[in-house]
Order: C-alpha cells, then structure tokens, then sequence
C-alpha cells in the first residue's frame, strides 16, 4: 500500500511573550525572566512589545552585503556536498554562485547587518559533510530535510548554534543516538527529526505497482527506526526545551522510556502545539495529563501500541485542530465528544479493530474537513445530521460496523472530495445525487448491502469524478449510462452484483480510464469491435464474465501492466498477443488452456520481461509450460490443481521467486539438486505450497531454502521422522497434515538450523501422532497449534500452553484430561481472544475451574467427550466468550445464569446432557444466534426473556420436560428460520405467526412432530394462508 507521511509545520502561530522575549534578546545575552514574574513587568513587556520588534534587526533583501566570515562557512559548505539521489552521486553541489552576494543565494537569509540567519537546502538530494554550518553563529533557522546524508549527528557540534530557533532535519537519512548538544538549544521553538526510515524505501522490493504491493522482508529492522533516544534519553532531550512549540519525532526509537514519555511532555513542554510521535514504540495507556496542554492543536501518535485513552480525553481541548491516532491498537470506547470540538478540523483512528463508537449529532457550525474512521469498530446508523459538514473534504468510513441507508443529506457535501463507505452494512439503494456531488473524485460503496437500480444522473459530463468503487453489492439492472460519460474516470470497479449485462463498447467514451474490474458482470463484446478506439487501460479484470475466448481488443491495448481473465470459460491455446511488454501480472487461473510448446521468443509482441506475477491454476495444464524458462523477474508463480505429472525441472526455479504454489499436481523432485546452477538458485524464496503432490519424501531441495516463511507439504505420502533439516530459523507456518510422520524424542536444540523462534503456526492434523510432539516445548511463540485427528492419548502436558497461544485444535484424539493446567499458565492469550477445540475425545470429570481465569477465551468447543458435573459458575467475566459447544456429555445441574448474560454469546450448544431445572434468563444485549439445549431435563417455562435475543437464528428446546403454553411470542423474533419443540409439554392453541417467511414452513412442520398433539387434544392447527 502507498506509504503516507504527516510532516510537522516549521511554522508556529500565536507565539507566547516568553517564547518573543526569548527571541528578541540580543544574541549575546541569554533572557532575564525575572523581568516578567510580576504582572506589572508582563503588562509593561506587553505594551512596549511593538517596540522591541520595531527595533529587532529585519530579515529583508536590502541591499546590505554578506559578510566575509558568512561567506567563507557557506562556499565550504558548498565544496563538501554533492548531490546523490537515492544515495547515487551525481555531481558536486553547485547551487550558488561566488561573484555574488552571499545573501541572495537560494536557500540563504540573512539579517540587515549581513549574518546569515537562515538555511533551506531540503529536498535537494544532498549528501556529503555540512560541519561548516555549525560557524554560522547567528543562525536562526536551518532546514535540511528531505536529502541523503546517510551518518550519524555525532560529529556536528550543534550546541555552537545557541541561537537556533527552528532545526528540522527530518527524512535526510541520519541513523544512530540523538547527540545531547541538541538539548543545549534552549531557544528552540521547533525541532523536526522525523522519518529517517522514508529514506531507505529504496531497499522495498516492489512486487506489484499497480496495486501499491511492497516486499517488506528487506528492510533491517534498524532502519525502520534509524534514530533513536536512549542517551540522552527522551527526559533529557526536553528538559531545557521549555519554549518548544512543535516537536517531531516520528519513527525515533523511545521505546525504553516508552511508559513515561507521556507525563514528562506534558510537565516540561506547556506550550506545544504540535507534538508527532508516530512509530516511536511508545506504549501506553495516554496520561490525562495531555489533555492539559492548552495550546496543543496538533496531536500525531499513530503506529504506537497505546491501546488504551483516558476516559473524556482532550474532549476539552478547544485549540485541538488535527488529532491522528491510527493503528494504535486502541480499544474501548472513542470519546465521542473529541468529534464536536469547536476547531476540529483532522480526526484519523483507523485501524484500530476494536475501538467501538458511534457518529454523534454533528452541529451546523462544525469546522470538520477529514474524518478517517476505516477499519475500526464504530457502528450505528449514518446520522441525518452528517450532512452538516458543509467544510468536509475526506470521508472514509470504510470496514466498519456502520448500518442502514446512506443518508440523502451527503448530497449537501458540496466541497467533499473523498467518499469511502465501503465494507459496511449499509443497505437500501443508492441515490443519484451521490454522483452529482460538484468536488467529488472518489466515491466507494463497495461490499454493503446495497440494492435496487442505480438511475442515470444529470450532467455527467461536468463531474470531476476519477475512482468508482460500487462492487460486491445487490445492485441490479443495466449499468447507468451516465456512468460510463464520466469524463475524468480513471478507475471503474463494478464488480460483484448483478447487472443485466455490460457491452464492452460502451467503455469507449472514457478516454481517461485506465483500471477496468467487471467480475461477475455478463460482458458483452461485440464482433464488429475492432474498428474501436478502447481506451488504453493499465489494469484489466473480466474475472467470471461468462468468457469463452480471449478478448481481442487486448491485442491493442499496449500499455496493460495487470491482466486478470480468471474463472471463465476460455478454452484453448493462449495466444502470442495476449502478452504484453509491460505486464506484471497475469492471472488465466479456473480456464481450460494451454500453451503451445514452441513459442515465438524473438517476436517483440511475446516478449514480457516485466512479468513478475503469473497465477495459472485450475487450468488443467499438463505439464510445466516451457515460456516460464524465459521469465527470470518471476516474483509469485501459482501452477496448483492442474494435471502437471513428473519431475519438476531446474529452470522452474527462478532466483527472484518469493511465492510458488504447485499444490494439487503429480510431481517430484530429483534426489540430486544442481544447486551450484545459477538458474536453480532462489534465495528470496518464502512461500513454498506443496500440498496433495502425491511426494513421498521430504524435498531434500529445502535444505538450502534458509529464508522460508511459510511451508505446506500437506496431504501426501511422505512418512517418517521429520528431519532437522525442515526447520528454518525463519520460519513462521508449518503445514505437514496428512502425512504420516514422527519426530525425534531427542532434538539437537543447539544446532542453529534446528531454531525456529519466528514458529507462529503449526499443523499436524491426521499425521498418525500417539503423542504430543516434544519439541513443542521450547516453542514459545506459537500461537495456531493443530494436532486433530491423530493418536494421542492421556492428559494435556503443562508445556502445551503457551502464553501466546491463541488457537489450539485437539480434536478427535484419546485425550482423557484437561487437569493438568496450573493456575499460572491461564494466562494463556493475554494479547488476544482464545480459542479451544478438544470435541471427540475421552474427557472427564468436571470443566476444570481455571476456564474461569482465560479471561480472553473467545470458543469452547468439548462436545462428545464424557465431562460430569456442573458448568462453572464462574464464566461471567468471559466478555469475548462468542462460543460454548458441550453437547454429548453428561453434564448436569442448572445452565447457569451467565450463559444468558454474555452479550458476546453467538452459539450455545448444550444439547444431549443431564441439565435440569429451568433455561436461564437472556440479556438483550446478548448476540445470540444458535440456542440448542435438547435431549435434557429441562423443566418449567420458556423464559420470555427469549423474545430479545433478535438475532436468534435456531432454537432447539427439543426432547424435554418443559411444560408452557405455545409460544406464539416467537414469531416477533426477525431471524428466526429453525424452531424446534418437540417432546415438551405444550399446551394451548397454536396462534399465526407474524412476519412469516418461506423458511418458516419448515418451524411449522417440526411442531406437528412434538408430542403435546397427543397429550393435549383440544388443541387446534392454524395451517398457513
């Protein structure tokens, strides 16, 4: 994805009378504060302040000159740098001219007397040494951001510049400790060092250009931070820092003093007014304290791990302006009132998942300009009141919780630039109006729920509209004419619904458009079309559009860079046109093609040097295509679920391929490697699919693959130990399903080869296991553990559960106990939701006591086992439990009353035990979807608390002993689709349902099974009408 920057401003407004002071002393004399601790000399100051700048000496043109020693400090300057974009030289900095004056250089400021008070050489790709600078004594301002310096700051003695006011030497490439001589700069008002990291982009591998796709794996983790504070730390830095106004650090390592940053910002730095700090490793919770920086009007925390805001934070804040707290990792609830402050005008907190709010009552004066909510958990209805925003520009609501119609006020967002409402639950159809907003150049609504036509709209041909996102809807009928008049459109996204049809001539009229996705749309092409001028398209994707043949007016399109013809009905030969100089990606995956096996390779039209992504599964391909040997800048190579047999040859392997996936196929690999041939070389290989390739060995080729992430030898023949060799230090997910192998009870922990701290996911599903494997125990990192279907029997060691552990799948094994878990190990999870599989063993006795500390446990599933007893009492501080699944057992007692209580609660399942007594009562906030207690004890009544749980989809109360009138009260319940209530004691006449449905005949029908027909014979059938 595109990496964005939020940059500090170098200029500050509103300027304090401590901050001028400190400014207008003359150079020589640091200030006199005692001057202003009465109110009589703060007046007195104040009022002869026009006088004191009248007399400050002027930063202006006149026609005074440089002086000598000015001059000499900068031709050095000059002689030591050079210019090295993306750290290449190219040659000597030779910006200013020596037969002039010094003071008209660009870049240069000076004051009326000749002294160089001022240096902005940022952004001119500059490296070399600029210590001269540090002669220029007077020097107010020195700005040197944006260049490729590449060193650390040591060796510039900063603290000769005591009259530095504003320093900024962000995204320049400097690395390594903050020197301390910046904390001597007592002056300053704006210090900028942020985003040293943006520098070295260049070490990104670029997979995929035209969807923004980025090989992170390269990146040192030192250069991710390349600054950092840890002596001085960050305490030291500010403490003499008192008239600072601006502070930005972002990307700057403070991590080890990441707990007390907060509260040491708001005690020195009273005056700030922007303070950035992203991806700085600070934790938190925020102190309150920060709401008590008055002036603060710019606030930059994102990419930390807060977690966590103060409750009412900066809701008070009435000089707040821009508030930007994204991938924060913030939970609870967003104040709310942080969106009504009188001079908001930035808010972003995506990508915070679990941070829940709602959209308040926006008033008619409200100064909002960009409101970025995507990807967090904010939910409720749009309000009407939004439309109040007469000064938004960017709204991203996209991949949250939002639901209901889109209001028709948006239509009054006349200056509204940005529109993503994608990923959400809104319904209902979509209003012309959206299109004829006058600024409007994104509009995305994609993946709702929206239905209906969308109507043709007025005056198309003047909206300034350029990205079109309306995929993965309900929207039905043709595709609006005017939308293909739009006259700017550059990007056009309708796949997903279910329009009539679509004639690929229609596309002609956008000249401007350069992305094409029409999946799942009826494409029309007409056979005459080769007389069309199409417009000249960058990504093509007519993925499942009924094709049976490759379209030919792809042979014109000469500047395609992505291509996806996927999951249609081409068969055939793919012809030499379809490949163009420029692709980087093709996808033929789900057709019935081939490749002929001579290819034209001198013919300019086949020739694809750019090729870096090739997905041809499900193509019923029979054998390797033999144009692969061509193609040396393959990144992805997916050949899967074809009928290629045989060995796999050597020129297959490229030494750029990170993604290969040849799963599904008959194949092999020679026992003997040429791993000394350069074409058998791939070092950047990460992801390796294997799985169902009929191997019977380990491929001894892995033993050189020292970089892989992800293996799946899944479901083959490979039986046997596992040897060391497998296990790569980097690796992350193991899938080895299926196959039926062993380890080593002894392990060589010590060899280096053997290490693979990185483990995050492991299967074992159905590999024959009789018991669990030993080298788990010094995998303390794993979070996904699946040892299903095996052998193993007996009680479930300590060493299994690690704190990281998320999701442990134990099914259908000889497991006999669940004891032997000690109360300090019930951390387990504690940086997420838990989720435990253990149906379909021989478990028993009672649910064991320390499921009530697994706070975080999210699923439960222990059906099919031979647990006694009770439930605990004690699973109502489980507020993630979405899941209890303990059928087949032979529980018994009361269901407690938690389970009612749990508004997390989706599925229960209870049915086939002993419970008896009465169903407990259910909280209407409960989520409950799936309610099956049959086949026990139960007695009484059916609470009627049961008529909240709206979001019931299948209740079971079959095979019981409940004695109640007929609950004709279900037929409120909106979801409902499945009741079952045989085997009761019903009584009473059976009342018509309200709001019936179809599926409903089937509820209908399973009531004539229950047994009150016979013991209560009065009772009438209503049959529907």
């Amino acid at each position: 994805m595109p990496i964005t920057r939020k940059h500090c401003s170098m200029e500050t407004t509103h300027l304090c009378i401590n901050k001028l002071y400190a400014k207008h002393n003359p150079p020589s004399h640091p200030p006199n504060m005692n001057t202003l601790h009465s109110p009589i000399s703060l007046f007195l100051f104040s009022c002869f302040l026009p006088l004191l700048l009248s007399f400050s000496p002027p930063q202006t043109h006149l026609p005074t000159q440089c002086l000598d020693d000015q001059r000499s400090p900068l031709l050095q300057l000059q002689h030591h740098l050079y210019y090295a974009p993306n750290f290449t030289f190219s040659s000597k900095f030779e910006l200013w001219d020596p037969n002039t004056d010094c003071c008209s250089w660009e870049g240069v400021t000076c004051d009326a007397y000749g002294h160089v008070i001022g240096l902005d050489l940022s952004y001119k790709n500059l490296s070399g040494s600029f210590h001269s600078i540090f002669n220029l004594h007077r020097l107010r301002r020195l700005n040197l951001a944006g260049n490729y310096f590449n060193t650390t700051l040591f060796s510039y003695g900063f603290d000769k510049l005591q009259n530095l006011t504003h320093l900024n030497l962000s995204s320049s490439c400097f690395h390594g400790q903050i020197p301390v001589e910046i904390s001597y700069l007592t002056r300053l008002v704006s210090l900028d060092l942020s985003n040293q990291d943006s520098c070295y982009l260049r070490y990104y591998t670029i997979i995929d250009p035209y969807n923004f796709m980025y090989n992170y794996y390269e990146l040192h983790p030192e250069l991710q931070q390349p600054l950092k504070l840890e002596k001085p730390n960050f305490k030291t830095l500010i403490k003499n820092l008192r008239f600072l106004t601006e502070l930005c650090l972002d990307s700057v390592d403070i991590s080890t003093q990441s707990a007390k940053w907060c509260e040491t910002t708001s005690l020195v730095l009273s005056n700030l007014r922007v303070l950035s700090l992203s991806s700085c490793g600070l934790k938190g919770p925020l102190c309150s304290s920060l709401s008590r920086l008055s002036f603060l009007s710019k606030l930059i925390l994102d990419g930390n791990p807060i977690s966590y805001l103060p409750p009412n934070f900066l809701v008070n804040s009435s000089c707040l302006v821009s508030l930007s707290l994204s991938d924060c990792n913030l939970n609870g609830h967003f104040p709310t009132g942080i969106l009504l402050l009188p001079k908001i005008q930035s808010i972003d907190i995506s990508g915070n998942d679990q941070l829940m709010g709602q959209l308040p009552e926006f008033p008619a004066n409200n100064a909002l300009q960009s409101l970025s909510l995507s990807h967090t958990n904010f939910s409720g209805k749009l309000p009407h009141s939004i439309g109040n925003l007469k000064f938004l520009t960017y709204l991203e609501l996209s991949y949250c919780n939002f639901f209901g119609p889109i209001p028709s006020s948006i239509a009054n967002l006349s200056q509204l630039v940005n529109l993503y409402l994608g990923g959400n639950k809104l319904s209902g159809s979509i209003h012309y109006s959206l299109f004829t907003l006058p600024s409007l150049k994104t509009l995305y609504l994609g993946e709702n729920q929206l239905v209906g036509k969308i109507d043709d709209f007025p005056n198309a041909f003047s909206s300034f509209i350029e990205e079109l996102y309306i995929g993965n809807n309900y929207l039905i009928g043709p595709i609006p004419k005017s939308v293909l008049q739009l006259p700017w459109l550059e990007w056009l996204y309708i796949e997903g619904n279910s329009f009539s049809f679509m004639k690929l001539d229609m596309s002609v009229r956008l000249n401007n458009l350069r992305d094409l996705m029409l999946f799942n749309t009826s494409l029309l092409i007409e056979s005459d079309n080769r007389s069309l001028t199409f417009p000249q398209l960058e990504r093509l994707s007519l993925r499942s559009c009924n094709l049976t043949e490759f379209p030919e007016f792809i042979k014109r399109q000469d500047k395609l860079g992505s291509l996806d013809l996927s999951n249609n009905h081409i068969h055939g030969f793919v012809p030499n046109w379809l490949w163009k100089s420029n692709l980087s990606l093709v996808d033929l995956s789900f057709n019935m093609i081939d490749f002929p096996k001579q290819l034209p390779l001198s013919d300019a039209n086949f020739s694809f040097l750019m090729l870096k992504e090739l997905y041809l599964a499900s193509c019923n391909i029979g054998s390797f295509p033999e144009f692969i040997k061509t193609q040396d800048k393959l990144v992805d190579l997916d050949l899967s679920n074809n009928h290629i047999h045989g060995v796999v040859p050597n020129w297959l392997w490229k030494s750029t391929l990170s993604w290969v996936d040849l799963s599904f196929n008959m194949i092999d690999f020679p026992k003997q490697l040429p791993l000394s041939d350069a074409n058998f070389s791939f070092p950047l290989l990460k992801t390796l699919y294997l799985a169902s390739c009929n191997i019977s060995l380990f491929p001894e080729f892995i033993k050189t693959q020292d970089k892989l992430v992800d293996l799946d030898l899944s479901n083959n023949h490979i039986h046997g130990v596992v040897p060391n060799w497998l296990w790569k230090s980097s690796l992350s997910r193991v899938n080895l399903s299926f196959n039926v192998i062993d380890f080593p009870k002894q392990l060589p922990l010590s060899d280096l080869n053997f290490s693979f701290s990185m483990l995050r996911e492991l299967y074992l599903d159905s590999c024959n296991i009789s018991s669990f494997p030993e080298f788990l125990k010094s995998q303390e990192n794993l979070k996904y553990l699946k040892l299903s279907n095996n052998k193993i029997s007996g009680a479930i060691p300590n060493w299994v559960w690690k704190k990281n552990l998320r999701y442990l799948f134990l099914a259908n094994n000889h497991l006999s106990s669940l004891d032997q878990l000690l109360p300090n190990q019930s951390s387990t999870s504690s940086q997420g939701s838990f989720y435990f599989e253990a149906s379909y063993n021989n478990l028993s006795g009672p649910i064991p006591n320390w499921l009530c500390n697994m706070s975080q446990l999210s699923a439960f599933y222990a059906s099919y086992n031979n647990f006694n007893g009770p439930i605990p009492n004690c699973l109502d501080n489980m507020s993630q439990l979405y899941t209890f699944d303990a059928f087949y057992n032979n529980l018994s007692g009361p269901i407690p009353n938690c389970l009612g209580n749990m508004s997390a609660m989706s599925w229960l399942g209870l049915q086939r035990n002993n419970f008896s007594r009465m169903l407990p009562k259910f909280s209407k906030t409960t989520q409950l979807q799936f309610l099956k207690v049959s086949e026990n004890r139960l007695v009484g009544k059916l609470p009627r608390s049961l008529a909240k749980c709206t979001q019931l989809l299948v209740l079971d109360v079959g095979s019981n002993m409940i004695n109640d009138t007929f609950p004709f009260w279900f037929g409120k319940l909106p979801a409902l689709k499945v009741l079952i209530l045989r085997e009761n004691k019903f009584y009473g006449q059976i009342k018509h349902f309200k709001h019936k449905s179809v599926s409903q005949l089937w509820m209908y029908w399973t009531l004539l099974q229950t047994s009150f027909l016979v013991n209560y014979p009065l009772i009438s059938f209503k049959p529907l009408d």
